[in-house]
């Protein structure tokens, strides 16, 4: 069976407390992004799996889909499996892949092997493979609060607007983005920004607390931001902990006019 874990952005990303379990509560809003791994499990008589496209660092145990699968196996006795990934959505983006894939896996086997496993059981195996695992489980707008695990629809529609991602050469690590970040309960709620206001309202109201550190640290992310909006952008942000950045078009744009000569990483994607 094959299926295309899609990526996410993140509408605003209020980082709000840390907790006494290490993680911090936030409140964001998830989108979906076609942008999309490609992911396959087929029954095999012994477990291997395998990686093209983007290289995966670290060992195979590490690998958010072996533990996906490892985690459904100690409970339901799953045969051995061949699963290979194809990577296209690039790491260290706060895009989300390495989380979708995660979650894909666990619907993927729950499918193959006929599991039974509700959407509401899945989205809680998948929260103990990582904090946004669970939204890849539905990928539809969402508000996200707790450590990213609570998860509530809302309704809000980018479709007919254009949508532009741009990766810079540099990688992000989340631990290390929560190291620079400082929360605060303070300002409007995403999810009342997102309900009230048109778009065009959200570069005033709609904020990445991870932006302030990311930027000082990686000035380039910032350029990028800055590049969008000065070619009509109307809204841009970085997503996650970072490095990608995107912007909302109402119309098609030539990303080479843009960033030609430029050395960045960039994809797009209509919504």
């Amino acid at each position: 069976m094959v299926c295309f874990p899609p990526s996410k952005i993140n509408l605003g990303l209020r980082v709000i407390k840390r907790r006494d379990d290490g993680y911090h509560d936030i409140e964001t809003c998830f989108y979906p992004l076609p942008w999309h791994d490609i992911l396959e499990i087929i029954p095999s008589k012994t477990m291997s799996f395998t990686n093209t496209g983007i290289a995966v660092p670290g060992q195979h145990d590490d690998n958010l889909c072996l533990k996906a699968y490892y985690m459904l196996q100690e409970e339901f006795d799953l045969p051995p499996v061949d699963l290979h990934l194809h990577k296209i959505v690039p790491m260290g983006a706060g895009l989300g892949g390495g989380s979708s894939d995660a979650a894909n896996t666990l619907l993927l086997l729950n499918d193959l092997f006929n599991l039974g496993i509700s959407i509401t059981e899945l989205e809680i195996y998948a929260a103990n493979l990582g904090s946004d695992c669970p939204y890849f489980i539905s990928a539809k707008p969402i508000v996200g609060t707790g450590r990213g695990e609570i998860l509530n629809p809302i309704h809000i529609s980018l479709h007919g607007k254009f949508m532009v991602v741009v990766k810079p050469d540099v990688h992000v690590s989340t631990k290390d983005a929560y190291k620079g970040v400082r929360p605060g309960d303070s300002g409007s709620s995403i999810a009342e920004i997102i309900k009230r206001n048109d778009i065009p309202d959200w570069k005033e109201l709609l904020v990445n607390d991870f932006e302030v550190s990311i930027f000082q640290q990686f000035p380039i992310i910032q350029k990028i931001k800055d590049d969008l909006y000065s070619n009509g952008a109307i809204y841009a942000s970085m997503s996650g902990s970072g490095a990608a950045v995107f912007g909302i078009f109402d119309s098609s744009i030539d990303l080479r006019k843009i960033f030609e000569g430029m050395d960045y990483w960039s994809g797009t994607a209509m919504v």
